[in-house]
């Protein structure tokens, strides 16, 4: 399978981010790094682009997140908003997006087979959604949950004030 650079997933988001002068921060999981990266690798990210972090198991959420309302669930779109809005708060962002699912082969423990993610973006709007790829396909999971959660961001900031 081929994959588009890793600009190419962020850009729509990264031109919006910059003629309106906001920023954005994340926290991901099941992409693993790679919403972060795609947004790094645009030119002049730093621009737009504050920081995040990859909270790949419940100890890495404990170290980069506040403590999570208790019943929440991972890999659910209140989750996913809660790792957004805290990120965008702990870095002080316009900005805050939050990944979470299962990318492969197999589901996670919560019971989500592979290929299930929720992203959500927060900041003057907010809007989580859940996504269903149907496939064990580890890394080309990982590309859709980044470019939906881009996509995502694209969308919102583009119609936020400036």
């Amino acid at each position: 399978m081929s994959y588009p650079g890793l600009a190419a997933l962020s850009i729509a988001a990264a031109k919006v981010l910059i003629v309106k002068g906001q920023n954005v921060a994340v926290a991901e999981s099941s992409c693993g790094g790679l919403i972060s990266a795609a947004l790094v690798a645009v030119p002049g990210a730093s621009a737009f682009y504050i920081g995040g972090g990859v909270i790949y198991t419940a100890q890495g959420g404990k170290v980069l997140l506040p403590p999570r309302p208790q019943g929440m669930q991972s890999a659910t779109q209140d989750f996913a908003l809660f790792e957004a809005r805290s990120i965008r708060e702990r870095m002080g962002t316009t900005w805050g997006i939050g990944e979470t699912g299962a990318s492969g082969p197999s589901g996670n423990p919560y019971g989500n087979p592979p290929g299930h993610a929720c992203v959500a973006v927060s900041g003057p709007m907010e809007r989580a959604l859940t996504l269903s790829t149907g496939s064990a396909d580890r890394e080309a999971n990982m590309w859709a949950f980044a470019k939906a959660a881009l996509d995502l961001l694209a969308a919102l900031a583009a119609q936020s004030p400036k």
